[in-house]
C-alpha cells in the first residue's frame, strides 16, 4: 500500500499536483457563485434605492427626517 501510495519516488509531486487540482477546481466553482450572490445583493439595492427616490413624501437618504 505504501508503495503504490508512494509511485516510484514521485509521489509527494504526484500528490501535490493532485490536492491543488482540487483546491482549483472548487475555487472554480464556488466563485462564480460568491460573484452571483453580490451581483444579486448589488442589483437588490439598486432597486431598493431606485423605489426610494420615486415615492413621493419620502426624505431623501442624506436629510434628516423632520
Amino acid at each position: 500500500m505504501i508503495a503504490s501510495l508512494a509511485m516510484g519516488g514521485y509521489g509527494a509531486y504526484v500528490w501535490t499536483a493532485v490536492a491543488v487540482f482540487f483546491i482549483v477546481l472548487l475555487i472554480d466553482t464556488l466563485a462564480p457563485l460568491a460573484r452571483r450572490r453580490r451581483n444579486l445583493r448589488d442589483i437588490r439595492a439598486r432597486i431598493a434605492r431606485q423605489e426610494n427616490r420615486r415615492r413621493p413624501g419620502t426624505p431623501a437618504s442624506n436629510e434628516p427626517n423632520a
